[in-house]
């Protein structure tokens, strides 16, 4: 692993009377696959969205890859290198697969408004490549052979998947995947977990993961950080937040295995 990619410091943030985030820091290494779990209401989701900047935040600060991210709209935050999934899957539903990761490369292209009317060489040539590039992510999710399927039938594993796959058409730095095993069985969460890891060690990503499913991350994960009704009161590697007592009790007083 490299040295910081994602550097929260002091991050609070605030709506209302409500405190969602409470002086949250952690540190992200490059080439690591992070978790980040805790009980629902948490924050983790809340998180995600300051660091995505689809929420401001209201105290602290965030920095990626050397810049910070203080004010940044999403499409900036993505320009950076910082791509993310949802907890809610959000696809284009009446887009085949290959057309849902084609829309994903629209962060790279080069083509603005004139070239799509016009057409060009240069525009035509790039749309090759985003066609191909497209096709190639879809078999590296595994799902290749779906491409011409809309995302609305694909089954949910696939649509995670595809999710995944759109992520990745924007070239990141780092991937933050909120809950991307939610209503998966158990042999397609571990074909996610093989994944995730093909993820960094083939594309050298950095991988910032929410997960309800604590013994995913603990099998997963090189570090973990636990928050609790928006603070953090926990991180280590994954033995050393397993037998945490603070973490043991966050999770309703049974030990985590």
């Amino acid at each position: 692993m490299g040295g910081p990619l994602l550097t929260v410091t002091e991050v609070g943030k605030h709506f209302g009377g409500i405190v969602a985030l409470d002086g949250v820091s952690l540190v992200v290494q490059a080439g690591a696959i992070h978790g980040l779990i805790g009980p629902n209401g948490a924050g983790k989701t809340t998180l995600f969205n300051v660091l995505t900047g689809m929420y401001a935040a209201s105290s602290g600060t965030v920095s990626f890859a050397g810049q910070t991210l203080h004010g940044m709209k999403p499409h900036q935050v993505l320009g950076l290198g910082l791509a993310r999934t949802f907890q809610n899957i959000r696809l284009f539903a009446n887009m085949t697969a290959l057309e849902n990761v084609m829309v994903g490369r629209h962060a790279r292209t080069r083509a603005g408004v004139w070239g799509a009317v016009y057409r060009g060489q240069g525009t035509r040539a790039e749309e090759v490549a985003i066609r191909g590039r497209a096709g190639e992510l879809l078999d590296l999710v595994g799902i290749a052979a779906q491409r011409r399927t809309l995302a609305k039938h694909l089954a949910y594993g696939d649509q995670r998947r595809l999710e995944i796959a759109r992520a990745l058409a924007t070239e990141p730095l780092a991937l933050a995947l909120d809950e991307p095993a939610a209503g998966m069985n158990p042999v397609e969460r571990q074909e996610l977990i093989r994944l995730i890891r093909r993820l960094r060690d083939e594309l050298a990503l950095t991988v910032l993961l929410i997960e309800h499913d604590v013994q995913l991350v603990m099998g997963l994960c090189d570090r973990i950080t636990v928050l609790d009704f928006g603070l953090k009161i926990a991180e280590g590697t994954p033995s050393e937040v397993r037998s945490d007592p603070l973490v043991i009790a966050a999770y309703l007083g049974s030990e985590v295995v």
